[in-house]
């Protein structure tokens, strides 16, 4: 039985994830801000443990790392998942905003990653970055800037840390959603007919016509995951219907 950590498990992609991870056999602890949401996540399923916590706190990286230990007994996939988003143009962008997006997709990361180094050399473990199919190539989101420029850096972090790492045992590669039913632009304060129109949009601009579901991308993450992934490191693979190379 392998040890998982997924942040952000309250929800979307991390509760797909979750779900995946514990249904395969594997023991889980999701982290996130809402006790209600992991809670729900957690619910039915005897393998998923839950850690209500805001990562960008002081020695949340630590917390997350002793807990995982404690109550999994290993780390074998540490999986960066959580994010947020402000939709906002460069001209409406609010300080605040732009902090919390960085501190939260980019700092966080670095520092649970960090932390998480000795467990997952023990296990010659993964690290699973969670990034945007909209950060890659010449593809822009207007009104997204700094999301997105915070999936490009988690980028660049899976190809470094990939090489930095490899020496250790440990693995590191990056998952892209492209336009995934996740709820998170709703949460950022999109009203619900804004939603719909976007992903109406969306589903007549991706080749596959439709908008992907949060199991179509832990599909992808528990895969890759799997033993039998092991030669894969450093890449950071699109899951997007094609949108990113129209």
């Amino acid at each position: 039985m392998r040890g998982i950590v997924i942040t952000g498990g309250g929800t979307g992609i991390g509760r797909a994830a979750a779900h995946a991870f514990a249904d395969a056999g594997d023991a889980v602890l999701i982290v996130g801000r809402s006790a209600d949401t992991l809670a729900e996540t957690a619910k039915g399923r005897d393998g998923i443990h839950t850690l209500p916590l805001d990562l960008t706190e002081p020695d949340a990286a630590a917390v997350v790392v002793e807990t995982a230990r404690r109550q999994l007994g290993r780390l074998d996939v540490l999986v960066n998942n959580a994010g947020i988003a402000s939709f906002a143009g460069l001209g409406s962008l609010e300080p605040a905003s732009v902090e919390a997006q960085i501190r939260t997709n980019l700092i966080a990361p670095i520092l649970l990653t960090q932390q998480a180094l000795d467990s997952l050399e023990e296990t010659r473990g993964l690290v699973v970055n969670i990034s945007s199919a909209g950060s890659i190539g010449l593809r822009t989101i207007p009104d997204n800037s700094v999301y997105c420029a915070t999936k490009a850096g988690l980028d660049v972090l899976t190809r470094t840390w990939s090489v930095e790492l490899a020496p250790r045992g440990i693995r590191v590669i990056g998952v892209a959603p492209g336009v995934t039913d996740t709820g998170v632009a709703l949460r950022a304060g999109v009203s619900p007919a804004q939603y719909e129109a976007f992903m109406e949009r969306m589903r007549a601009e991706i080749p596959l016509g439709r908008v992907g579901a949060p199991e179509d991308i832990a599909w992808w993450i528990v895969t890759l995951a799997s033993a039998d992934g092991g030669y894969l490191n450093g890449a950071v693979i699109p899951v997007d219907g094609a949108l990113s190379v129209t």
